[in-house]
């Protein structure tokens, strides 16, 4: 074979941050070769990200490691906006678990990056090397050669695909050449963050004090995170000497604590950028996390919509290398989701206008208005539930959106997860259940009744399950099932439920549990016709055996 033809993975990824290690464990669990480049000498060990929404759990869930971070979270972690005078003026408190796990987890970043490191471990087709450095890379109609420093040695790899997972100051995305719109906000903020808790108390309050805003965090094993904003004129150095820091701390912390005692993990100032990728692939070069977007800190998104980039990117990568479905898929990529990710950068952005207006009027402004908007019930659900956040819909990209257009429509959503019994009488998260593939997934109807042979073949190729989701106590009487049509039973109701608020009674699933269609039973044949012309899918493909659950495939 000609060196030009060599491939050393099927995909390289150049980053070992949460982003780049969830894609390696993504291709990794699907059978690709993949291959991870790290420039440190170790992963990060200080605390950054401080808050995981229920999705990116479910992201997490997905390649099969939740159990493992769990251990690293502090679930339900309110946040709470607290003005001058002590006044909770906003309180982000949901309950829901829509989608399995609880909307928002204070976590241990360097601890539940460790977890996914260690992942890697479970699959031969994964490799990572450490110390390795980006200096150039060239792509054609095949592949992509990359120029690389390891150890200070100079080294050459080839692989079909490259993904830059590598920062805000990414490479790949420098010599790709593509732009990196937005600001860079004119204030400062210093981190410090703090082992052996000297407050201890739960949540995250957001002191809005126009004289010096700050944020106090709980985060696990006992680490708590200041934030304090650094005005104009006052330099790192200053803000972090000794007598200064005994000023800021000895605000916020009891009176007489011996400021000398607190075990410092780090302390250091950063600025808040907004700013998005112009293009997020170029030829079989893409952008994710952030590479492709920054974001700032005041919801908390830059980590989740890092890892909503993976959880999109991986399957199509997966899907792609194996010869299943052409460079089709992969564009719904770079269609998918930038919208999602710039909604989330305008959210970040307004949120902190108002956490911290720059002005006493402003912020007079902000409490009389948030004082009277509490008196009103459904304004105080809105926002303690975070009904105002964001969720990801693709408008376009691998969605079939019904003939008639609704603004409740599923199709382009995250479908729920609720719990599901098996026939052997477990109960587990519907997507244990679905395993890593496509689902066909109905409420009381076979759709094998309906399928004619073109869309088993589709299904066939998408590497789907067929499941029909009962009352759990219709779940042993099969008189209107095949013996093709798995049985679930629906031990919350709440498929019941879901289905009964949308026109269709069966779902196309992707593997990333985004609805691509929804259908009647007599429509479902034309609908994954039409799904499968999305993505280009290889109906003439090997067959393989239907979607394996996460505990078979590790």
């Amino acid at each position: 074979m000609s060196e030009i033809h060599r491939f050393d993975a099927d995909v390289i990824v150049v980053g070992a941050g949460p982003v780049g290690l969830t894609i390696a464990n993504t291709l990794g669990l699907h059978g690709i070769s993949v291959m991870l480049l790290e420039k440190g000498d170790a992963l990060i060990d200080y605390p950054r990200a401080v808050g995981m929404d229920d999705e990116c759990l479910r992201s997490i869930q997905g390649i099969g490691l939740v159990e493992q971070v769990q251990q690293h979270l502090t679930p339900y972690h309110w946040m709470r906006f607290v003005n001058a005078s002590g006044r909770v003026y906003a309180s982000i408190e949901p309950r829901t678990d829509e989608f399995g796990w609880s909307r928002r987890n204070a976590f241990n970043q360097p601890a539940v990056d460790r977890e996914l490191m260690e992942g890697l471990k479970r699959f031969d087709n994964a490799r990572v090397q450490m110390s390795t450095e980006l200096q150039s890379f060239e792509q054609d109609k095949d592949g992509v050669t990359l120029k690389l420093s390891h150890a200070g040695t100079p080294q050459t790899l080839r692989c079909r695909y490259l993904v830059g997972a590598d920062g805000g100051r990414s490479v790949v995305r420098t010599q790709l050449g593509v732009g990196f719109g937005g600001f860079t906000d004119t204030s400062q903020w210093l981190v410090v963050d703090i082992r052996n808790d000297p407050l201890g108390v739960p949540y995250i309050y957001m002191h809005s004090d126009p004289k010096r805003p700050y944020v106090s965090v709980a985060l696990p094993d006992g680490v708590r995170r200041f934030e304090f904003m650094v005005w104009e004129g006052e330099t790192e150095e200053q803000i972090t000497a000794p007598a200064r820091m005994a000023e800021l701390l000895g605000k916020v912390l009891p009176p007489g604590t011996d400021i000398n005692k607190l075990d410092f993990i780090r302390k250091r100032v950063y600025t808040h950028n907004a700013r998005i990728a112009d293009r997020w692939k170029v030829g079989r070069v893409m952008l994710s996390g952030d590479a492709a977007h920054i974001m700032p800190v005041w919801q908390g998104q830059g980590y989740n919509t890092g890892m909503r980039d993976a959880t999109n990117l991986a399957w199509k990568l997966a899907w792609v290398v194996k010869g299943l479905a052409s460079d089709t898929l992969l564009e719904t990529y770079n269609i998918e989701r930038p919208p999602h990710a710039k909604a989330m950068i305008d959210l970040s952005v307004a949120a902190g206008r108002i956490f911290y207006p720059r002005n006493v009027f402003k912020a007079a402004v902000r409490d009389v208005s948030t004082w009277l908007l509490n008196q009103i019930p459904a304004v105080k659900r809105y926002f303690s539930e975070m009904r105002y956040k964001p969720m990801p819909f693709y408008s376009e990209g691998l969605v079939v959106h019904e003939k008639t257009a609704r603004g409740n429509s599923p199709v382009g959503r995250l479908f729920i997860q609720p719990r599901v019994r098996t026939q052997s009488g477990e109960v587990k998260l519907l997507d244990d259940v679905i395993g890593t593939g496509f689902a066909l997934l109905s409420w009381g109807a076979d759709p094998n009744y309906w399928l004619t042979p073109r869309s088993k073949a589709i299904l066939a190729a998408m590497n789907a399950r067929i499941l029909t989701a009962k009352p759990v106590v219709q779940m042993q009487r099969r008189v209107d099932i095949s013996d093709a049509t798995e049985v679930i039973g629906d031990e919350q109701m709440r498929l019941k439920d879901w289905f009964g608020e949308h026109p269709g009674s069966i779902v196309v699933l992707r593997p990333d549990r985004f609805v691509a269609g929804i259908a009647y039973p007599v429509e479902i044949n034309e609908r994954l016709e039409a799904v499968a012309g999305k993505m280009g899918l290889n109906v003439d493909a090997a067959r393989q055996p239907a979607s394996t659950t996460l505990q078979e495939a590790a």
